[in-house]
């Protein structure tokens, strides 16, 4: 689907280099297949090095022979990027957005008629090929590239396709969701050292509480509650802790927050 196809990344930051990487590790993508361009000339000169890409002088350059475009721009920069490029972007090639919020049709607006397009959703995981990515096509995009933008994203992780109207939702979940989980590993963490362990300890057993667990869950499919129950004896230490966490609304403040991130990303997408 993607093999031996030439890939342009717009944007050097961590998300376009864990994509690169992704690529190159998997042996999805080999690096002479892969051009990269960024406003910052050294972090170009910096992919080149270490994964022995090509380097674009500019936007232009990287687009031109390409048949995969993925911009990793920021959100507020992402409609000039595309404005710049205009008719480069045709419908010859695939375009492939991980700006945060802004809409398909915002996208399309700035394209040349009939282009392909495709929004993805990754989050800060990619970074150790553990993303969370979620997928949703428009324009000119079919089938094929949604399963080619897969076969990109699945390099860093795991990927699902939703419709657009769920991509704030997605935002809210898995796009903001590493900030959460940082949140309630540093609040583990500092719970250990308030009863008495040194905190190297502490981060330690913490840290790999939570990736065991998480890995326990998706490993063996099997409902959160019920993995839950199996560590909850009657009148033990997990159901008190279980007992002062309901007493606070954890999971009520869990909810919340993920629906106060995604009324965020409608807002910021209008």
């Amino acid at each position: 689907m993607i093999k031996g196809r030439k890939l342009a990344f717009i944007g050097s930051g961590f998300m376009g280099e864990s994509l690169v990487r992704g690529l190159i590790v998997s042996k999805t993508v080999s690096p002479g297949n892969i051009i990269v361009s960024d406003t910052r000339r050294q972090a170009v000169e910096s992919l080149v090095k270490k994964y022995k890409v090509k380097g674009a002088a500019d936007n232009t350059e990287a687009v031109q022979g390409s048949e995969i475009i993925v911009l990793c721009v920021k959100p507020d920069c992402v409609g000039d990027v595309i404005k710049k490029l205009g008719r480069k972007l045709n419908r010859g090639k695939l375009i492939i957005s991980i700006a945060a919020g802004v809409q398909l049709n915002s996208l399309v607006s700035c394209l040349p008629k009939g282009a392909r397009i495709v929004r993805a959703m990754p989050n800060m995981a990619a970074m150790v090929g553990q993303s969370a990515t979620a997928i949703c096509a428009g324009g000119g995009a079919d089938e094929n590239d949604v399963a080619a933008t897969r076969l990109i994203f699945d390099a860093v992780g795991k990927s699902v396709v939703v419709r657009e109207s769920l991509m704030d939702a997605v935002t809210g979940l898995s796009g903001s969701g590493p900030a959460y989980v940082f949140m309630f590993l540093e609040a583990l963490t500092d719970a250990g050292v308030r009863c008495g362990l040194a905190r190297d300890v502490a981060a330690e057993l913490a840290g790999q509480t939570l990736y065991g667990s998480a890995l326990l869950a998706k490993e063996t499919g099997e409902h959160p509650a019920a993995l839950k129950d199996r560590i909850t004896s009657p009148g033990g230490t997990t159901i008190a802790g279980i007992a002062s966490f309901e007493e606070n609304g954890f999971r009520s403040a869990v909810i919340k927050a993920v629906e106060a991130a995604t009324a965020r990303s409608k807002e910021l997408g209008k």
